[in-house]
């Protein structure tokens, strides 16, 4: 069996920041990612796939927050310390930029990939969905998994478009600001 390497590889180049799902590494480009926030309260959106953990308000940006877990059907359990929440901003099929958060194990590290480190996404014999791989590569002695931010968030980027105006975005916002200010009354309380 041979594997081409695409023509765009060179568009994978890069650095990458890994983190951990379960026992599995993963890798984003370093170019999507915002910020690095930890794991805070989630204010729960009705009528959202199992996936979509709810809405949070990031400094007065309300951004839609899955669990990676959850997306890609991998066992779920709870959420240890060093769990976070990734901010990666994504552009839209109009043009637009959206902001969207990733609950993920722990963040491991940034590195830098060669496009001769990238190998293409292997063949499974058509069964396994791996329409979100981008590649693979083996550093610091692990395979790590490369994925197409774009195309898992893509499907879920229409969530946070819903929200823009209207009722749903101030019933979000009203939502994430309760939250935050219960977790600071809580985390003031237990000083007391």
């Amino acid at each position: 069996m041979t594997t081409q390497i695409s023509s765009d590889n060179k568009l994978k180049t890069g650095r990458y920041l890994t983190f951990s799902l379960g026992n599995e590494s993963y890798g984003i480009p370093v170019l999507n990612v915002r910020e690095i926030i930890r794991l805070c309260p989630i204010t729960p959106v009705p009528r959202m796939p199992t996936h979509i953990k709810g809405v949070i308000n990031l400094r007065g940006t309300v951004i839609a927050v899955l669990d990676l877990r959850a997306k890609f059907q991998l066992a779920l359990g709870d959420y240890s310390d060093r769990a976070c929440i990734i901010v990666v901003q994504l552009n839209g099929p109009d043009g637009t930029k959206t902001l969207m958060g990733a609950i993920v194990d722990a963040v491991e590290e940034v590195v830098q990939l060669r496009d001769d480190s990238i190998e293409p996404a292997p063949d499974f014999g058509g069964s396994p969905d791996t329409q979100y791989i981008m590649g693979v590569t083996t550093c610091t002695g692990s395979v790590k998994t490369l994925l197409d931010i774009q195309k898992i968030f893509l499907d879920d980027a229409s969530i946070t478009r819903a929200l823009p105006d209207g009722k749903a975005r101030e019933s979000a916002l009203l939502g994430a600001r309760n939250a935050s200010n219960a977790a600071e009354t809580n985390l003031l309380g237990v000083g007391k």
